[in-house]
């Protein structure tokens, strides 16, 4: 590409605009940058745009290269499909009476030749939550059969009404399509405060969840049931503890020891991994001798100072996190962070020393570099965060980190055991 896209604006009514007297940029920490044309793709599909009301886009006068307002309309931000890293975030400017936006991330978007642009990279080459995969059709057929082959099965039922009918969860509607990742929700209760909680908000704050947590506590018989046919039959397979629609599956973790446990008396395929915020690490330690295999812990930082105030934890410290993924590599199995990228907090440089030694401590198999889904303005006024300090940028902090460490993994999602154990770039969900 040999000039930046042109910025987008809205007319508040749901029509979308470019501006062809002014260039995209990009939000990184509070300050907005022009963006490299190297550094742009087209938008993928299954890529939404969004309007950013009460918020002025800024952009770069296309004539005198000077930053600008666009006060033709609202800004506009991109959210870019699983399997994509976002570079930078939209950039714009707040008025006083606007709302603070829902939990979506807002990647900087442009317009250019006919197509909409995003800095951002595909950061994994599994299919498996493609938009162009699904089938409505298959899905529903998926429920119909599975909720009558299990009728009593509440979570059965809680991934088909809930999951994959009202939200379309991908890994829901995958496990009704009878292949790769079957979600575990089995966790009602958390033991962490996140600021921007996908499945609860106190009903003070100005943000709502985007979803409805799990209001049962399954047992195991209920997980085995419907989890030891689909590693029987499902290609790739993986069954996750750990949903965005609960909370902390290791408040439960002596139910999910006894189901590791009854589900391998019935088969060795597969593999069996948990999405967890890493804060029970004697748990970890008796999963592990249950037989699991993978680990995704959660953060927004590899610093302590930046996670505690953002998950405001209950009983557990940022060290109880390092610990349990430090127990899994002890047991061999694999290990991954579902690292929060947020342009300007996650490449400062204070965070990619940490990164450094974090990965270096824990022996890390994997960064899924997930894009942050929360208003920035909101994010970084909770934290109280008015300096990020020098930043690498997300492009070079990712390029730094794979040179010094080439043994680590870089993606989206949960690797099946084929490809833990096999060849990581043939072993997983294809076209």
């Amino acid at each position: 590409m040999k000039q930046s896209p042109y910025i987008l604006y809205s007319d508040g009514k749901g029509n979308i605009f470019e501006d062809l007297t002014m260039h995209t940029t990009g939000r990184s920490g509070w300050d907005a940058w022009p963006i490299d044309p190297d550094e742009w793709i087209e938008l993928p599909e299954g890529g939404s745009l969004y309007e950013l009301p009460g918020r002025r886009g800024i952009g770069l006068n296309a004539l005198t290269g000077e930053m600008e307002l666009c006060d033709k309309g609202w800004a506009v931000a991109a959210f870019i499909p699983p399997a994509h890293t976002g570079f930078y975030l939209a950039a714009y400017e707040t008025m006083p009476d606007a709302p603070t936006l829902p939990l979506f991330c807002y990647t900087a978007v442009g317009w250019l030749d006919g197509k909409f642009y995003v800095p951002a990279t595909r950061i994994e080459a599994d299919i498996r939550q493609e938009c162009g995969g699904f089938d409505d059709k298959k899905v529903k057929e998926g429920v119909k059969t599975l909720v009558e082959a299990y009728p009593h099965n509440r979570l059965v039922q809680h991934l088909a009404d809930n999951c994959a009918l009202t939200y379309h969860c991908p890994a829901a509607r995958n496990y009704f399509m009878g292949r790769w990742e079957c979600p575990i929700p089995s966790s009602p209760a958390c033991n962490a405060n996140c600021i921007g909680c996908i499945s609860f908000q106190p009903e003070e704050e100005s943000i709502v969840s985007t979803q409805d947590r799990l209001r049962f506590k399954p047992t195991a018989q209920e997980i085995v049931e419907y989890t030891v046919p689909h590693l029987e039959t499902a290609p790739f397979p993986i069954v996750s503890f750990g949903q965005g629609c609960e909370g902390e599956p290791l408040l439960m973790w002596e139910t999910i020891r006894e189901s590791i446990i009854e589900i391998r008396k019935h088969t060795p395929k597969g593999s069996i991994n948990i999405n967890t915020n890493g804060s029970k690490p004697d748990a970890v330690r008796e999963l592990c001798k249950a037989g699991l295999n993978s680990i995704r812990v959660s953060t927004n930082s590899a610093r302590e100072k930046i996670y505690t105030p953002y998950y405001r934890p209950n009983n557990y410290t940022f060290d109880d996190i390092v610990e349990s993924l430090k127990v899994v590599r002890e047991f061999g199995g694999w290990t991954s962070i579902n690292y929060f990228v947020f342009p300007g907090m996650t490449d400062s440089v204070e965070e990619y020393e940490a990164l450094r030694k974090l990965i270096r401590d824990t022996d890390l198999n994997m960064i899924q570099w997930r894009n942050f889904n929360i208003d920035p303005d909101w994010y970084m006024g909770r934290l109280g965060i008015t300096d990020s300090g020098e930043c690498l940028g997300i492009k070079q902090l990712q390029d730094l980190i794979h040179e010094e460490f080439p043994h680590l993994k870089y993606g989206y999602f949960n690797p099946p055991i084929e490809r833990i154990k096999g060849d990581y770039a043939q072993d997983f969900a294809h076209l």
